[in-house]
């Protein structure tokens, strides 16, 4: 704990010696420019306030996740007047004749700290800390998902549409001939050379199966022997 204590002390007194010399340099060189009187005493407040106020803006908005170019812009610009007086006041500048320049970059210097500090002062704040999720209300009912849909291949494509119906009729497979005996054989032979010789022509398997008696399955068989 003391430790921590000293460690801040140090920190303090170093801030404190620096902030005193800067102050003393810019009073200074605001005297030599031209600005007496209580006018030397405010241009050190002016840049110093305008250097802690960007400061800070700059860091808020870098810890809210927020683009800090504008706040950064002030800080710089305040951070090189405050430099460069204490570069000036280091015997590199005759402080008894300060060129004209200088003389109007120190009676401008109002104006210019007097819009950054409205700029800043009238930028959007910053929340630092993220705001939480709203809660449902206790009433309302809670939203179903929508049914899953299976899009399978098998669903996205139309079923094959049926085949239609043959009209072709297909023929009977015809009957294997039966052997015949041989007496029938003579007989059938018999009555084609009869039919032969009366008409001239072939005989009708058909006709010479029915004088003998046979069935009509017999026809393929009496033709053969025809």
């Amino acid at each position: 704990m003391r430790a921590h204590l000293a460690r801040v002390d140090a920190v303090i007194i170093q801030a404190a010696i620096a902030g005193a010399l800067s102050f003393a340099h810019l009073h200074d060189l605001a005297e030599a420019a031209g600005q007496g009187g209580w006018k030397a005493w405010a241009y050190p407040v002016s840049v110093d306030l305008l250097l802690v106020a960007a400061w800070r803006r700059m860091r808020a908005q870098q810890r809210a996740g927020q683009p800090a170019g504008g706040a950064r812009l002030w800080f710089l610009i305040a951070l090189c007047a405050s430099l460069g007086a204490n570069v000036a006041t280091a015997g590199l500048l005759d402080l008894d004749h300060v060129p004209a320049p200088l003389r109007v970059v120190v009676a401008g210097w109002p104006a210019l700290a007097f819009f950054g500090g409205t700029l800043l002062a009238h930028e959007p704040r910053t929340s630092e800390k993220p705001a939480a999720p709203q809660s449902p209300e206790p009433n309302a009912e809670p939203i179903s998902a929508p049914p899953a849909v299976d899009a399978s291949p098998r669903d996205a494509l139309p079923a094959p549409p049926p085949e239609p119906a043959s009209d072709v009729v297909t023929a009977p497979a015809p009957t294997p001939a039966v052997a015949l005996p041989p007496a029938l054989v003579d007989r059938v032979q018999a009555l084609a050379k009869e039919h032969r010789a009366t008409t001239g022509l072939p005989a009708d398997p058909d006709a010479v199966r029915a004088r003998l008696g046979l069935p009509p399955s017999m026809t393929a068989s009496v033709a053969a022997h025809l």
